[in-house]
């Protein structure tokens, strides 16, 4: 059995309103596995089921392989990190360290070896005598970090732990937190609906929708191969284009609002088999997927070709983030610098059709290769 298990968990309040909704999830000792979804999505509801703070309505979780159901928080080997940090402003960051320690009755020479290894891990032993009020927001999220390591819990629960810090000290934090997961390897649980969070921290991803899992799996698969439109859509940023369409045949055909083609291509081999009759389907492109084609370049025989006119021009650097106009149909394309791209100027694009994502209008779900 995994060392975390959860199997057929439900959650639902007085009222018959239900928050989560047959959660299943297999975790395995030392994984880093991240809960990402849009606010209201049950995530929370999720982890502070995992805390013993929300009582089960159904199913069943394991810890170590021992039902964990029924049991007190205090008893289930975790230790929880809260959004709004809940330190003890009365303390110093030693005694914030060391409180669940001594809590649970342990000699002072081990809260003292403890909290100085700790101290060091998250590099706060140059402030161990200060109160919190004297600390910056990043400093006191790394106590309370802190305080949850040296409770030598088995799983380390994070409820979106950087929200509150401001952009710049929160990719400072997260670049820290995953350092720290490399070095003392806690089995963790966290929760945000910050994708950039869950994809450079998570080895597991689980993506959570209307109390529903839509998918999980490595950053990697639920990137490269979501498994229905919601996963496609709420995944990477700038978000992907959608170009409803028909596919009869082999053959795809894009079309605006208005029932006008904007663009047509054949589909590949592996996508065509999957389809026996004609339908309607929508088109998944990722915006860093599409191109901007030279003057007299020819395209290859695996890409689709398309007119369209720069609406909007985001210069970012490196990049351009563009808005395109395809024959009234709106799409984002985002390449790299390589000249300048002015506001209205109509360019030749392509994507590799191989590296599209194709979705059953009807189901949301994507055609399997």
């Amino acid at each position: 059995m995994s060392f975390l298990r959860m199997k057929n968990i439900n959650k639902i309040y007085p009222g018959n309103i239900q928050a989560v909704f047959d959660f299943n999830l297999d975790a395995e000792e030392g994984d880093f596995i991240v809960l990402v979804g849009p606010s209201g999505c049950g995530k929370s509801t999720v982890l502070r089921m995992i805390a013993g703070l929300e009582e089960i309505s159904s199913g069943e979780m394991y810890l170590a392989n021992k039902l964990i159901n029924d049991l007190a928080p205090s008893d289930r080997d975790v230790a929880m990190v809260f959004q709004d940090y809940a330190l003890y402003g009365n303390m110093t960051v030693y005694q914030n360290i060391g409180f669940s320690l001594m809590m649970h009755g342990a000699p002072s020479d081990v809260i003292h070896d403890r909290v100085m290894g700790i101290s060091r891990t998250v590099e706060l032993f140059d402030y161990l005598n200060r109160y919190p009020k004297a600390l910056s927001g990043g400093q006191r999220q790394r106590v309370a970090m802190g305080r949850a390591l040296a409770k030598y819990a088995r799983v380390l629960l994070m409820d979106e732990p950087l929200s509150n810090l401001d952009a710049k000290l929160r990719q400072q934090t997260r670049m820290e937190l995953a350092l720290l997961h490399h070095r003392m390897h806690p089995t963790v649980l966290y929760v945000t609906h910050d994708q950039i969070e869950a994809m450079t921290l998570a080895t597991v991803m689980v993506v959570m929708n209307e109390g529903r899992v839509q998918q999980a799996g490595t950053p990697y698969e639920i990137y490269h191969t979501p498994e229905n439109i919601f996963t496609a859509s709420f995944i990477g940023m700038p978000p992907i284009n959608f170009i409803n369409g028909k596919i009869d045949g082999n053959v795809f055909t894009g079309l605006n609002t208005d029932n006008e083609k904007v663009l047509q291509f054949n589909v590949p081999q592996n996508i065509a088999e999957k389809i026996t009759k004609p339908g309607d389907f929508v088109l998944g492109v990722r915006p860093e997927m599409i191109r901007v084609l030279k003057q007299g370049e020819n395209a290859s025989d695996q890409e689709c070709v398309f007119s369209g006119t720069a609406e909007t021009v985001e210069y970012l650097g490196a990049e351009y983030n563009l808005g395109i106009n395809l024959n009234g149909y709106n799409i984002t394309c985002r390449v790299p610098v390589s000249g300048l791209i002015q506001h209205k100027q109509t360019l030749e694009f392509g994507f590799n059709i191989n590296k599209a994502h194709f979705f059953y209008k009807a189901t949301g779900l994507r055609v399997k290769e």
